[in-house]
């Protein structure tokens, strides 16, 4: 066997891909085999599809697709779907490994990982944990959908939120100060929450005295996917933790507008404190609380995420990070 070969994929190489994921991956995923979605992810300006391979002896061993965070060099990626051959796992790690020199990403970073691959990332020397998860009720009585949830956290007015309609209008405003990684660029954005061919975000900017703070991207769920009532999902924030801290009145505002009966939001990187200042309680695992995540239709219980990143530093992930906060669709 000759030694492998670590390389970006080429135009012309889809279905070879598509392929090999089929094959070695344990179950056929839409990403790959629903085409509207492959191509929303995965297709390049270039044309050439966002993976990286392993070859040897001229055939795939392991493949990596991934989805940059700006279009800047040096722009950090998050990893989306992984797969190696049987007999190929070490290769596949070391692709895994060859990703921030194949892209040239000061940050590799993926949101969704089976818990029991945790320790391989860590073996590369890289963070991989749970993803927290916080929650803030609409209101202290009765709910439908979560059970054993603690009431509201008292907030105070403080920055307002104003909605971008438009990913013209996002580019009015521009970016905010923003020490998180990885550092997402407008082109990132306007795709992200105003090209979705699936769901429909709100983006919200917070601004003080002229200047833009940060946005915060909301995604509701209605009762035609509930069955009973709306719930918030916060998906996304740009800005620094501190701005977060400053949204709580603002949040709840939206959280009350909606009817919602919670908002939630899967976020690590960001202190608890913060959130806790923001209005929000954290679900900790076995604590008795459930705040369901599968709303369409419900399904009452908990779901654990877990994510790795290269560099901890200044990191921050959220639910619509990569290729989450996504529908399930039939293929």
């Amino acid at each position: 066997m000759s030694e492998p070969v670590f390389r970006l994929a080429r135009r012309g190489e889809d279905d070879a891909i598509k392929a090999f994921i089929n094959a070695h991956f344990d179950m056929r995923l839409p990403l790959v085999n629903v085409p509207e979605m492959y191509r929303y992810y995965y297709t390049g300006a270039d044309g050439a599809p966002r993976f990286a391979v392993a070859e040897v002896d001229g055939r795939f061993a392991a493949a990596a697709g991934f989805l940059p965070a700006s279009s800047a060099p040096g722009a950090g990626i998050w990893v989306s779907i992984w797969a190696a051959a049987k007999g190929h796992n070490g290769i596949g790690l070391e692709l895994m490994a060859a990703l921030p020199d194949l892209t040239g990403a000061r940050v590799v970073a993926c949101n969704n990982i089976r818990p029991e691959t945790l320790a391989f990332y860590r073996f590369l020397g890289w963070t991989a944990e749970r993803v927290p998860h916080y929650y803030r009720l609409g209101t202290a009585g009765a709910t439908v959908l979560a059970q054993n949830a603690r009431p509201p956290r008292p907030v105070r007015p403080d920055l307002g939120l104003e909605r971008v309609e438009s990913a013209a209008a996002l580019a009015a405003l521009g970016l905010p100060p923003a020490p998180h990684t990885p550092h997402k660029d407008l082109a990132y954005l306007a795709h992200r929450y105003f090209a979705n061919p699936w769901f429909t975000y709100d983006v919200w900017a917070a601004r003080e005295n002229g200047a833009l703070l940060g946005y915060a991207v909301t995604r509701t769920v209605p009762v035609s996917d509930t069955g009973c009532v709306p719930v918030v999902r916060l998906v996304d924030l740009i800005g620094a933790d501190a701005v977060l801290a400053r949204l709580g009145g603002a949040l709840d505002g939206i959280l009350h507008a909606a009817g919602a009966e919670y908002m939630d939001c899967y976020c690590a990187g960001i202190p608890r404190e913060i959130w806790q200042t923001a209005g929000f309680c954290e679900r900790c695992e076995g604590d008795g609380t459930v705040i369901p995540n599968y709303l369409a239709p419900p399904l009452w219980e908990n779901t654990e995420y877990y994510y790795f990143t290269s560099d901890p530093a200044d990191f921050v992930l959220f639910k619509a990070d990569g290729d989450q906060d996504r529908p399930n669709l039939k293929y």
